[in-house]
């Protein structure tokens, strides 16, 4: 059986610094709670769910002025507008708490 070789003295302290830091990222990510990833969840889902719901209000409400003749659904256009901020809020949330640079 081969014999492993000993580093040498000189990468030595390259070598345990490399040691220091994945236990340290490893104490950083396992003192997140269990908990963390269902809260992040329903963070989300309140983000999208709050700004499609608005805007659907709103485009009911455009919707009973009767503006344009009905020829546009102003109920749909607030749906899909509020659902398109709240992804794009969510999006922006979720790249925050990743650590942005990606």
């Amino acid at each position: 059986m081969p014999r492993e070789q000993k580093p040498h003295k000189e990468h030595l302290p390259e070598i345990v610094e490399k040691k220091y830091q994945k236990r340290q990222q490893a104490r950083q990510e396992r003192q997140k709670p269990i908990f963390f990833g269902l809260g992040m969840f329903g963070t989300i889902g309140w983000t999208v769910a709050v700004p499609t719901v608005i805007g659907t209000f709103i485009g009911r409400w455009l919707d009973g002025l009767h503006l344009l003749d009905n020829r546009i659904s102003w109920t749909l256009t607030g749906l899909f507008g509020g659902l398109f901020l709240g992804a794009v809020a969510a999006w922006g949330w979720v790249k925050k708490e990743s650590g942005g640079s990606r």
